[in-house]
């Protein structure tokens, strides 16, 4: 009996000390940082119990929506409710398309004009007058779809207001017009080595893979008596309408004379699924094209949209596709984005016909293909597919590299068209990257995003699909699921249009963005945006080509009395920078790079990666001996979103289920050692002497 004691005595020292290696490799790499880990504080307890700050936050917002283009007013509301002086700092998400060209700091019933510097420069002032104690503002750009307004010396029991303003052209497809406004961001994966220092306040280190993780990684909480939002949108569509309808959120509509005005149902809408507005012309009045322009320092803008002629009512022989399903499911597709993408992937394996080909790779901290190589669309394939997918969990990092570059990889079926079509929330850190690794690895096949969930990184879901000559869709909620795949099938089975030329006047010199227009697919239209070197004249037109299923094609558009619009000229800036910005990460001369993106943010007045606005109040207000302190006020989860899933077991930015069966393993074999050594008699009799 004394022996049975002894060895079950060491059992538990074995598994004791089994039990603290596992936890070791959780601090290892950022890639295993938890948020509790990387904030000061305990940032997981803050979460559990609810984060809390002084500075609160509260958004107003308003649309001003005529043809093709919207200007956005964002009015963030700062309220300190401690008893310290306080700057707040906040990391919100805007449209990825977004120029943002306006700033002003409301003090009281003053506001400061802000002004647009070097992203050096502005912080240089920003700091300066901080320390001063001097009321001031600062609004930087993180990412395309990522900024963060910081706001200095808020007195106690003071409300401050920072105003930002937007312009953004509409997306329009198959038939309809769109605006989306995101409200919160989905926790995104931060993988790689942490460095030493850390720029900003979010609960991650910076890594060697993502070196500004601190500064995109804000904490977000679950529930909030703020974090409201209220919002009108003014549309002018310029043509009478059959639809117009938010898909996500009730609203209040009224109409006089064609103008409507769309507001939300409750002013105190918490900001936890992004908002979409759709309105659809009726059919006799459906654009087939329409022409903008704008006139800056004598240089006429335009921003023209065309569509391609319909391909629905020609008939064609259907081209054999292999289809590649990518399905995400990491910590933070946990809960009602697990559920929109099964149904989503359920749906496209059953739109399979016999002739196809098909495979599934799902992925998480790992990546698992169903199949080794894709299968014949069979019944019982497709059936085995379905009950895989129905199994799939959420949990583990977002490690969608392996996954895609798998995909990529397999070898070509040359008799099938390979469609890729990715299904994730895109909450992922190093997106620069994965634009790269699609461009250079791409060869025939298309990619096609599918972005899933209440607030998914639609900067993700565009540009991948640009690099991988195909589309995207957004899917944010479970009833929606049918409609938007039954478009994206569509798309599957109609042959691009490509070889797309736009032909200009002769003797006017154009700037057009995108330079290369990409392959369109059905629903989808030619839309660009240019600056010409003087008026166009009486007669002028603009000639668009391409190739489709139905044989070349080309249409015309008259230019000479084009509908005036504001923000055209700061959209066709806005295109110039995105462009500046892939041309820098293809390798092109970075120092050229970055001084064209300043020479253009700094004429067209924009917020850009080497550009911001500043505010400051000329007049100190903080007392030179009252302290300031600095919080990061936090975002809400997406709606849907569990908080365990990604931070309860830091399932969004580590390998912890990994790291859990390891553990289990080991603690079976420290028992099966000891059960060995007990059989054998060798340590009975070490415990003797």
């Amino acid at each position: 009996m004394q022996f049975a004691k002894n060895d079950l005595r060491s059992f538990l020292w074995v598994l004791a000390l089994l039990l603290v290696l596992q936890a070791m490799p959780e601090t290892a790499t950022a890639s295993e940082i938890a948020p509790h880990q990387a904030q000061t504080g305990s940032l997981l307890w803050k979460m559990r119990e609810g984060y809390t700050t002084a500075t609160t936050i509260n958004t107003d917002v308003e649309m001003k929506i005529s043809g093709l283009v919207a200007r956005v007013s964002v009015r963030q509301e700062f309220r300190n409710e401690g008893s310290e002086w306080v700057e707040g700092v906040y990391v919100f998400p805007l449209p990825d398309k977004a120029a943002v060209d306006r700033m002003r700091l409301h003090i009281g019933d003053r506001f400061i004009e802000g002004e647009i510097r070097e992203k050096e420069k502005a912080r240089k002032e920003y700091e300066q007058a901080k320390q001063a104690g001097k009321k001031t503002s600062l609004v930087e750009q993180q990412r395309a779809n990522l900024f963060t307004t910081q706001v200095a010396n808020v007195a106690p029991g003071e409300l401050v207001v920072v105003e930002i303003e937007y312009l953004e052209d509409l997306r329009y497809e198959d038939g309809r017009f769109s605006i989306r406004f995101p409200m919160t961001l989905t926790p995104r994966y931060i993988p790689g080595q942490a460095l030493p220092d850390k720029q900003g306040s979010g609960w991650s280190a910076d890594t060697d893979q993502v070196p500004d993780a601190s500064l995109i990684t804000p904490p977000q909480v679950t529930a909030s008596k703020n974090h409201r939002i209220s919002l009108r949108a003014a549309v002018n569509a310029g043509m009478p309408l059959e639809i117009i309808a938010s898909r996500y959120h009730p609203v209040n509509i009224a109409e006089n004379n064609g103008h409507y005005l769309v507001e939300l149902r409750d002013a105190q809408t918490p900001m936890d699924h992004d908002f979409e507005l759709v309105w659809q012309p009726v059919s006799s009045a459906e654009p087939r094209a329409m022409a903008f322009t704008e006139t800056i320092d004598g240089k006429p803008y335009h921003l023209i949209m065309m569509m391609p002629p319909d391909q629905e009512s020609v008939s064609q022989a259907r081209i054999a596709r292999e289809t590649i399903f990518i399905i995400d499911s990491s910590g933070s597709m946990h809960g009602v984005s697990m559920s929109q993408a099964k149904k989503a992937v359920k749906l496209a394996l059953k739109a399979l016909q016999p002739e196809d080909r098909f495979n599934v790779i799902d992925f998480d901290s790992y990546t698992t293909a169903l199949f080794p190589d894709s299968v014949p669309a069979s019944g019982s394939n497709v059936t085995n597919a379905v009950n895989f997918v129905s199994k799939l969990q959420a949990d583990g990092g977002t490690e969608m590299r392996p996954a895609l570059r798998m995909a990529l990889a397999a070898p070509p079926h040359e008799t099938h068209l390979r469609q890729i079509v990715f299904i994730t929330d895109g909450s992922v850190g190093y997106e620069d990257e994965m634009f790269t690794m699609i461009e250079n690895e791409l060869g025939n096949a298309r990619l096609f995003t599918v972005g899933i969930g209440s607030a998914p990184n639609s900067l993700f879901m565009r540009k991948a699909a640009e690099a991988g000559r195909g589309s995207f869709t957004l899917i944010s909620a479970l009833h929606e699921v049918s409609e938007k795949m039954d478009a994206l099938f569509r798309k599957l089975e109609s042959p691009q249009v490509t070889d797309i030329e736009v032909a200009w006047p002769s003797g006017v010199v154009v700037d057009t963005y995108p330079s290369t227009i990409p392959d369109l697919y059905l629903g989808e239209p030619v839309t660009v945006r240019t600056r010409a070197s003087n008026d166009f004249r009486p007669g002028d037109s603009v000639e668009v080509s391409g190739n489709s299923v139905t044989g070349a094609w080309t249409a015309s558009l008259p230019l000479d009395a084009p509908t005036q619009s504001e923000g055209v000229a700061a959209l066709w800036a806005r295109a110039r920078i995105g462009e500046l910005m892939n041309e820098e990460r293809r390798g092109a001369n970075a120092n050229d790079a970055r001084a064209a993106i300043i020479e253009t943010a700094l004429t067209h007045h924009l917020v850009s990666k080497y550009t911001s606005l500043i505010a400051v109040d000329k007049t100190p207000v903080r007392p030179a001996g009252d302290p300031l302190s600095s919080e990061q006020v936090p975002n809400l989860m997406p709606y849907g979103q569990s908080t365990n899933a990604i931070f309860g077991f830091p399932a969004t930015a580590t390998d912890a289920p990994a790291l859990r069966i390891m553990g289990a393993a080991w603690m079976l074999s420290a028992l099966l050692f000891l059960a060995m050594l007990r059989a054998s008699g060798r340590f009975s009799r070490g415990r003797r002497k």
